[in-house]
């Protein structure tokens, strides 16, 4: 196989260009997985999607367009057809049919699959022929196309052949096959793979569309340190950096033969509480939890000053926010985004009147290779808790092993920072994913267990409402009960940077995703 595979590659090489055109980029932490169902992680499912396709894609406006599916419609309410595109191969030469994507759907719903949330509404998946599926929704659903544009499409053939049928779980660092190799009808496809270090890809010389990148290499370099990253690309070492330390884009922008890469993401940074549990894992109360007690979660709530975060530790390139979702996201008002007081005086009080004058210590468990400045970021709550005398001990990691610590099937945190950009730019995703009750696929990501029973009504009711207005009043009725019961505390959304030598033509998505099919080497 891997012999076949840099065969291929060098042929993709020798008739792109005779002149080699290759990319080599950083980021400061790894895609950690090859399979596209690993994690529902900005990052991993941005990387993965080089090689593994949907059935539909977003283009460069972020609006879904035909991908592995030609074409689609509605064979009934609750019915969706797809025809599939013909003469799709994967790049070892087998043929994509239906048989992959029922396939690929119910490995992505199956056990150790992290991205199963954004299929919960799919009922069944049936083959009607080669090159036609129709997918079932439990009850008519809106936004059921900007779900599925995520998902990427496996070979079931490739996937049974290597012991690869189900995913291997990340939260328990269970590897399969399809860990450290990938095969699928992407643009690109993958010629080497060393774990926290370098990946190589090169361009699918049989792709089915046509070509926009000129590439004819792709390297992607793990470079965890700040300032030997940005030395990188200065020295020329590296052509684009996904991750540019907020403390280096002034410096960069005005180095010669380098472009900043800026906009609004649309990713929100949180903090997130065990509220679930009895008595909390790392704590030094006994007995109790704490944050199951609102005025404790007023008071941490309370006692964060985003301001000062965006100001100091951003550098400005954030936008200090009250929702767990921002502009851009439908059903985000501004009226309703309102930034919360920071008033340690109060948080003071709210501590004493649940019956912690003395405060309490927990610890904040923050990955470091994840987030823009994500572990600075917790360092700075760290010391706007201990003002109300909150005693926290920070442990800080990177994200392999941050996620396997604080997603299920586990869960053990009692106080975490997370982010999520929801990927069907509705407010929905965010509330099911994050905030609604655990139950199945719903809640998989609200880690602290917050739970309110008018809320999942909303979101229930909402997952199905067509009336433009009556869904919103129903998002701001449940953005109204998160924020009055502090479910968690949302900080920021963080600003987009990369870094490219001015020969670098790129394509910088809302979303921070990075489609290696829109880049070009050349002026």
């Amino acid at each position: 196989m891997r012999r076949t595979i840099l065969a291929a590659a060098l042929l993709a090489s020798t008739a792109l260009s005779a002149q080699a055109n290759n990319f080599r980029w950083a980021n400061d932490g790894d895609v950690n997985s090859m399979d596209p169902y690993a994690r529902q992680e900005t990052f991993l499912l941005s990387f993965m999607a080089n090689i593994y396709e949907p059935l539909i894609r977003r283009n460069r406006e972020l609006k879904v367009e035909p991908a592995l599916a030609a074409g689609w419609q509605q064979t009934a309410p609750t019915v969706w057809r797809f025809n599939l595109r013909p003469n799709v191969r994967f790049t070892d030469g087998t043929p994509f049919t239906a048989d992959d994507v029922v396939f690929s759907i119910l490995r992505a719903r199956g056990p150790g699959s992290n991205v199963a949330g954004s299929l919960a509404s799919i009922k069944e998946v049936r083959k009607v022929d080669d090159l036609t599926v129709d997918i079932e929704t439990h009850v008519p659903n809106p936004i059921f196309l900007e779900e599925i544009a995520g998902i990427g499409m496996m070979s079931r053939r490739w996937a049974e052949a290597n012991n690869a049928a189900r995913t291997a779980d990340l939260t328990t660092r269970e590897e399969n096959f399809a860990t450290r190799n990938a095969m699928g009808t992407g643009p690109f496809m993958l010629v080497s793979r060393e774990p926290d270090r370098r990946t190589v890809l090169a361009p699918n010389p049989n792709w089915w569309d046509k070509p926009e990148h000129n590439l004819t290499r792709v390297e992607f370099n793990v470079i965890a340190n700040d300032a030997t990253r940005v030395a990188a690309l200065i020295s020329g070492e590296v052509d684009m950096l996904y991750t540019v330390p907020p403390q280096d884009t002034e410096r960069l922008r005005r180095t010669p033969n380098i472009t900043i890469h800026q906009q609004a993401e649309s990713r929100t940074i949180y903090l997130g509480f065990d509220q679930l549990r009895p008595e909390l894992l790392k704590s030094d109360v006994r007995g109790r939890n704490p944050f199951q007690d609102i005025r404790v979660r007023r008071a941490v709530n309370h006692a964060i000053d985003r301001n000062a975060i965006v100001r100091t530790v951003m550098r400005g390139q954030a936008r200090p926010t009250g929702l767990m979702f921002g502009p851009g996201i439908n059903g985000h008002t501004e009226a309703g985004d309102r930034v919360p007081e920071y008033n340690p005086d109060l948080s003071r009080r709210l501590l004493a009147e649940a019956g912690y004058p003395n405060g309490f210590g927990v610890t904040m468990d923050c990955p470091n290779d994840r987030y823009v400045n994500d572990e600075a970021i917790c360092t700075a709550v760290v010391s706007m808790l201990a003002r109300i005398g909150i005693r926290v001990n920070l442990v800080a990691q990177p994200r392999a092993r941050y996620f396997a610590e604080i997603l299920g099937p586990r869960y053990n945190t009692s106080f975490y920072m997370l982010g999520w950009s929801p990927n069907t730019y509705d407010a929905h995703n965010a509330f099911f994913n994050l905030m609604a009750t655990r139950q199945g696929d719903r809640g998989m990501f609200n880690v602290g267990g917050w739970s309110n029973a008018r809320f999942d009504e909303l979101v229930q009711q909402m997952a199905v409402e067509t009336d433009a207005a009556k869904r919103q009043a129903m998002i701001e009725e449940a953005n109204r009960i998160h924020t009055e019961q502090v479910g968690h505390i949302p900080l920021h959304q963080q600003t987009v940077v990369w870094a490219a030598r001015n020969n670098i033509q790129l394509q910088q998505l809302a979303d921070n995703w990075f489609p290696l099919r829109f880049v070009r080497v050349g002026n």
